[in-house]
């Protein structure tokens, strides 16, 4: 009875809501009245009541518990089973290799190649180190059907002194680099009869008995912080000049900044670099050719990440100083990257546009081509316009990389770069009618040209980590150049592959291969003393296949072979300079410490 009075109070103040509410909606303006309060609110709290804890109950049946009784029934039972005693699982153990600081290698080869590296480490107290690293590679010659002498020489050392230390570290480095080569690329047809008789040509082609020796020296040093805005400031100088009095100094200086906001970092680098120098008399000219280039710059970044979003946003601004010519310009680039994780580290879509002023130095230029003319210009001196900087307008890029498996990555990417002032090797002209003159003015050497190009690029990489003994890369490149004043991008390919091979056979043996293709270049050769015979020179393409396999007679002591260019190709890296062909070395390594 209780609750059904409850219920039907509910009812009658729901029926009579219903109705209020509708009797407002059919009279919207239900008016207004004054009231006037003669007494103040006075609350009042009224009893509280508990609700019982113990709850009663109304069912109408209430069953009783019933009291079981059992009996347990036990009897013996015969076993014959005896446990035996559980052994723990055996662990194989690998031996863990000993890890040794120093280490000397070399090898002898064919073409009376020899080859030695050696490096030595050493701590100098608690905290401080003292390194060096000397190495060498030299070939007494032979390449088949090369009249001049073509043997070469490399010899460095470099010595490093630091310190780590809990707040910053440093280090102080010092090297001396010596290297020989000849000017062997002598075209075959150089002075046939009846350009010159056979006893003038013999007696060019004896002529060029003599070395383009390079030499270079540079000390430098870094220091990094640990906690700090400063982050660090590296700087170098290095000193460079070959046997034909042509000489080069460099100084770079470049401290840097960096400020941790949360997860992002705000960075900002500067850069002071100078190259000058003077390089050898042309033909033609009385005296050296001198340039001077320095440039300063700023490049501040902004990093951060937001959920699977990362970003580097950043510029540069570069001031060039021809402290020749008096001609000076202001850049500015774009250096912005973004990247997105569109399925975690499987697949990561990223952009960017990024540019900058490249500094330019002869040392760079002879490391990539040692045949290059003292002059830089051969015959043509009136053209010599110094060693300039290259000014990278625009690097854009967009590509996708991530992982297929756990073992598998893969990076492809398209790019396009417009670059000024971009440096080309092109062949230089020569005179088959002048006996005597330099070494490198018998068509054997390379001058200088700078262009405005443009180069479409879509590159790929696989790589692959099968286990710790197998690790396999493949890559290719495919460009497309466009040139603004000259008729090809000299000796620059449009097609390049490459592809490594690691293994680790058992404990005791490894090997491994690597290969690569080149596809075809351009140049030009052109004789004054025959102009109309001008022409385009097509470098065919040429596959280069290298493999090693080695021993470990113990932890110290390996044994290896190596093979270079399997096919046995003499191919044309530069016009008219065929390299060796299949060669062979074997050598010996040693790890030691002190």
């Amino acid at each position: 009875m209780k609750f059904n009075i409850q219920y039907k109070i509910a009812a009658l103040f729901l029926i009579g809501g219903i109705t209020l509410v509708t009797a407002q909606k059919k009279d919207e303006n239900i008016g207004t009245e004054v009231v006037n309060v003669v007494k103040p609110y006075t609350p009042t709290i009224s009893d509280a009541f508990k609700v019982k804890e113990t709850p009663v109950l109304d069912d109408e049946e209430t069953s009783k518990k019933e009291n079981i009784k059992y009996d347990i029934f036990s009897f013996p039972v015969a076993s014959t089973f005896t446990p035996s005693k559980g052994r723990a699982a055996g662990v194989d153990k690998t031996k863990q290799e000993t890890l040794y600081r120093n280490y000397f290698t070399s090898g002898f080869g064919n073409y009376a190649t020899a080859f030695a590296e050696l490096y030595v480490t050493h701590d100098v107290g608690d905290n401080d180190y003292v390194a060096a690293m000397v190495k060498h590679l030299s070939s007494n010659g032979g390449i088949k059907d090369v009249e001049v002498d073509d043997k070469f020489l490399r010899t460095s050392i470099d010595l490093t002194y630091g310190s780590k230390q809990r707040e910053f570290a440093w280090n102080a480095d010092a090297g001396f680099e010596y290297k020989r080569n000849y000017w062997y690329g002598v075209p075959s047809d150089y002075g046939m009869p009846p350009t010159l008789t056979p006893e003038q040509r013999d007696f060019v082609i004896g002529r060029i008995d003599d070395w383009q020796t390079y030499y270079n020296g540079y000390v430098g040093g870094k220091l990094t912080f640990n906690e700090s805005m400063f982050s660090g400031v590296e700087l170098k100088y290095n000193r460079f000049w070959d046997a034909y009095d042509a000489s080069e100094n460099r100084f770079f200086l470049k401290p840097a900044i960096q400020v941790d906001l949360d997860q992002n970092v705000l960075k900002a680098e500067f850069i002071a670099d100078y190259n000058g120098g003077e390089v050898g008399k042309a033909f033609g000219s009385t005296s050296a050719l001198k340039y001077a280039f320095a440039n300063f710059g700023v490049h501040p970044s902004y990093a951060m990440t937001r959920d699977d979003w990362s970003f580097d946003i950043g510029a540069s601004v570069f001031y060039s100083a021809d402290m020749e010519y008096s001609d000076n310009k202001l850049f500015f680039y774009p250096n912005v990257t973004a990247s997105l994780k569109v399925v975690g580290d499987l697949m990561v879509f990223y952009l960017g546009a990024d540019g900058g002023l490249q500094q330019n130095s002869w040392r760079d230029l002879t490391t990539t081509n040692p045949f290059l003319s003292p002059s830089l210009l051969g015959t043509n001196p009136s053209a010599f316009e110094g060693i300039k900087p290259t000014d990278r307008q625009l690097d854009g890029f967009a590509g996708l990389k991530g992982k297929l498996s756990n073992y598998i990555s893969y990076n492809v990417r398209g790019s396009l770069v417009a670059e000024r002032n971009k440096i080309l090797f092109r062949h230089n002209s020569y005179d088959e009618t002048i006996l005597e003159q330099e070494m490198y003015d018998y068509g054997n050497s390379f001058g200088i040209v700078y262009d405005n190009v443009r180069t479409l690029t879509f590159f790929g990489e696989l790589k692959a980590d099968f286990s710790k003994n197998i690790s396999f890369g493949i890559n290719g490149s495919f460009h497309k150049y466009t040139t603004k004043f000259e008729e090809e991008a000299w000796n620059l390919p449009e097609i390049e592959f490459g592809a490594n091979l690691d293994l680790t056979i058992t404990p005791k043996w490894y090997a491994g291969a690597n290969l690569f293709f080149v596809g075809e270049r351009k140049d030009f050769e052109s004789r004054n003393n025959a102009p109309l015979l001008a022409n385009i020179k097509t470098l065919n393409s040429y596959f280069d296949a290298n493999m090693h396999v080695g021993y470990k007679y113990s932890e110290r002591l390996s044994i290896w072979l190596r093979l270079n260019n399997i096919a046995n190709q003499t191919y044309e890296r530069w016009l008219n300079y065929p390299t060796q062909g299949f060669q062979g070395m074997i050598g010996a390594s040693y790890k030691f410490d002190f």
